[in-house]
């Protein structure tokens, strides 16, 4: 019971009987579609926040597609009403089981600002029309699918139930919430990229298995009670040792003493002495449980690190719900273990109690191969939004409809950014020939097609076919990233597949130009300046985004993005190889506003490099905590947890407030008179009032246009400018300084995210 299986290859099971009703052009929405094509029933019924859009960027449309090309009928509920329970009966009773997911985004990511604002538009709903999904989608969708048939088991996955699959600190209502499996009160929670489990767990179902009697699928979670027979660790006795800079030898096994009094993290109960682990009682005695609701368990000695041998039946413990949610310095140590433990070559399964019950957690899922990935790729998408829309925009989709995926996954670690916990750090690739073969596709059948390929990419642009040099070392490794503080000596750098690739697609005979829409990690470009040289030469429309982030070793060391001096280094090779072929191309720099560990000195450094630098962004992005995150793991305790977690370990600023963030984003937009009278005040709270003034050499100016920011007192009649009473008071206004104005393009959609 709960034995991992071998890995299957997700196109090698025999075909549900129902495939003898071949391929749907559109996976039916309505029942009139559904008698088109001959059901009586849906095997399986997806609901998503998302409008169903028939492309491989959107999630749905990948599981939807998969699952049918494994024979079964798959039906769409997509953007229901969930108001009553009428919308998720329109297709009737699935026989197998409801799939539920939010979209491509976490719900609350979508409906809500990173200042908690209601925003007014949707990109994944027609005519970007806001309101059509409701907070917290995954429960509310998952509530009203019992409802409509109580007996039918219930399946969550998605960007959102994959983030939220533990005790998770939730920004919105500030506060540690459930893990969404309790909440939604789901069979089973499917994390990351769910193809290979979900084609296991359907056809497990259809051979008439129960939810409960599906234990050993990696990238699965679950309510369940600690088996007898298994090994219970506690998690105060993982951790990785000694600061995040250091290198780390994945074959290390040293005694790795404690830190401090003795007196063990993460524990919501005593902990054994130091080298104990807990394993059941015996099984004849049975686990019990105590009046406190614990199980009871014995303390044995044993050897500082299992045995290799009894690690596929060891099980960690995590901090309790109730521990973490009354103790932010458990939970900044539990983020940092559910960290360390997301390697599928070495992860083990970890439990977390919530009140009377256990969510057990499987180890991450196997990476799909690159024959997997090309299959699934190429399964039969119509490309389009379904018919149903008629002339409707979807902005998600007219952002991607041109764009192409070659890889998934990201190795970089940023601390802010959820790909790496949702998609994993191995990247997963699509061979060449494949994604020629789409690009043709899409220059042969995809209306309105001009000539331009708009992206090839993924969640980052330039990691394809990058893996580590050894598999014995990438299956051992528990670093958070391939990147910083430096480029792991182990990691394959080597741009030329890509490079080849990128060559290939601009020949290809009706394709004018292939754009690289995704970010560039410019850290690994520089190692490749034959890529730069072809990125800048022949891929660049005018602007290329990159994302710096920020400039002080502060921000930047809990980001884990590399210094400024990398910026400067790619930005060489990038206007030489440009100026080479002839072309103006200018670098558009990133950055986040209130980013755990940032002052406001350093956003002050930061303004200050912008406007010597000539950049004006009109658009800024503030740091939003997004669920189980390492960030935001920061932001709620204010420790590191890159670093072992105690009670006297590193910590670390927190830019919280709205005013403090107002600040931030004030200081990014410093071009911007709406923002000079907080700026002027900050200033000079900082003792940096020499900054205001009408000069060059000055942030902002001492006057205000009349009609922006805060009306000074005192102003009697109308003039063009007023003047402020500051140290410079007096001093003409000076002549209007020339500087580049840097529009940021939208941000990327769906594939980005997962």
């Amino acid at each position: 019971m709960l034995t991992a299986t071998p890995t299957r290859e997700i196109f090698s099971y025999r075909k549900y009987w129902a495939a003898r009703f071949g391929t749907a052009p559109f996976l039916p929405m309505s029942r009139a579609e559904m008698d088109a094509l001959g059901w009586d029933a849906c095997d399986i019924i997806i609901v998503t926040g998302d409008a169903y859009v028939d492309h491989p960027s959107f999630g749905m449309a990948i599981v939807g597609r998969l699952l049918e090309a494994q024979g079964f009928r798959v039906g769409i509920i997509a953007q229901p009403d969930w108001h009553s329970v009428d919308a998720f009966r329109a297709l009737g009773r699935p026989k197998l089981f409801f799939g539920i997911t939010a979209g491509n985004m976490d719900s609350m990511v979508n409906r809500y600002t990173a200042d908690k604002r209601l925003r007014s538009d949707d990109a994944y709903t027609p005519n970007a029309e806001g309101g059509r999904r409701p907070d917290r989608s995954v429960i509310v969708y998952s509530q009203r699918a019992r409802e409509a048939f109580h007996d039918v088991p219930i399946i969550i996955g998605g960007i959102e139930a994959s983030l939220r699959r533990i005790a998770h600190f939730d920004y919105w209502s500030e506060k540690v919430r459930r893990s969404v499996l309790i909440d939604a009160k789901a069979d089973l929670l499917l994390y990351g990229n769910a193809e290979r489990a979900i084609v296991d767990i359907a056809h497990r179902l259809a051979a008439g298995l129960k939810p409960a009697q599906i234990t050993d699928v990696r990238g699965t979670a679950f309510v369940q009670a600690v088996p007898a027979g298994w090994i219970e660790i506690d998690s105060a006795r993982i951790d990785l040792p000694g600061a995040l800079n250091a290198p780390v030898d994945p074959y290390a096994m040293e005694n790795r003493p404690e830190v401090g009094s003795g007196k063990s993290v993460g524990a919501a109960h005593p902990v054994p002495s130091p080298g104990a682990a807990r394993h059941p009682l015996p099984p004849g005695e049975g686990p019990g449980v105590r009046a406190n609701g614990e199980a009871k368990f014995q303390v044995v000695r044993f050897i500082r690190e299992v045995k290799n041998s009894d690690r596929a039946r060891s099980v960690i413990r995590m901090p309790s719900f109730e521990a973490v949610a009354n103790d932010p310095v458990l939970y900044a140590h539990a983020s940092r273990i559910l960290h360390v433990e997301s390697n599928p070559g070495n992860a083990r399964a970890l439990v977390q109690r919530h009140g009377e019950r256990e969510v057990w957690i499987n180890p991450p899922p196997i990476p799909l191969t690159t024959r997997e990935m090309d299959a699934l790729y190429e399964l039969p998408y119509a490309r389009t939004p379904h018919p149903a829309y008629g002339g409707a925009k979807i902005p998600a989709y007219d952002m991607i409809r041109f764009s192409v995926t070659i890889q998934r996954g990201c190795f970089g670690g940023c601390t802010f950014c959820s790909i790496t916990e949702h998609e994993g750090r191995i990247i997963q690739n699509r061979s060449a020939d494949s994604i020629i073969g789409e690009i043709e596709t899409i220059r042969d059948s995809v209306p309105g097609f001009t000539g331009v390929i708009s992206d090839l990419g993924g969640p980052t642009a330039n990691m394809y076919r990058l893996a580590c040099k050894s598999r014995e070392i990438e299956a051992a490794c528990r670093r958070p990233s391939c990147v910083y503080p430096g480029i792991c000596p182990n990691l394959n750098t080597d741009h030329a597949p890509l490079i080849d690739l990128y060559a290939r697609a601009r020949a290809l005979p009706g394709v004018k130009k292939v754009l690289i829409g995704s970010g560039v990690r410019y850290d690994l470009a520089v190692e490749s300046p034959a890529y730069v040289k072809e990125l800048a030469q022949h891929h660049v429309g005018g602007y290329l985004k990159i994302a710096p982030e920020a400039l002080a070793e502060g921000p930047l060391s809990k980001m884990m993005k590399p210094g400024v001096g990398t910026y400067y280094r790619f930005k060489e090779l990038f206007d030489k190889y440009s100026k080479e072929a002839g072309k103006e191309q200018y670098l558009i720099p990133y950055f986040i506003a209130a980013h755990p560990g940032t002052t406001d000195e350093d956003m002050l450094e930061l303004a200050l490099w912008l406007k010597q630098n000539g950049f004006r962004a009109d658009q800024v992005q503030a740091f939003l905590p997004s669920p189980m995150a390492t960030a935001t793991a920061m932001y709620h305790s204010g420790k590191n947890p890159l670093r072992k977690v105690t009670r006297d370990s590193e910590d670390v600023v927190i830019p919280k407030g709205l005013r403090v963030r107002r600040l931030h984003k004030a200081f990014l937009r410093y071009h911007d008179a709406e923002n000079w009278p907080l700026l002027r005040d900050a200033l000079r709270r900082m003792g940096r009032a020499e900054l205001i003034g009408n000069s060059k050499r000055h942030l902002v100016p001492s006057y205000q246009p009349l009609g922006t920011g805060k009306k000074p007192e005192g102003a009697r009649r109308p003039q063009k400018y007023q003047t402020l009473r500051t140290q410079h008071t007096g001093l003409p206004p000076a002549p209007a300084v020339k500087d580049k104005k840097v529009r940021r393009p939208a941000a990327k959609s769906a594939r980005a995210r997962g």
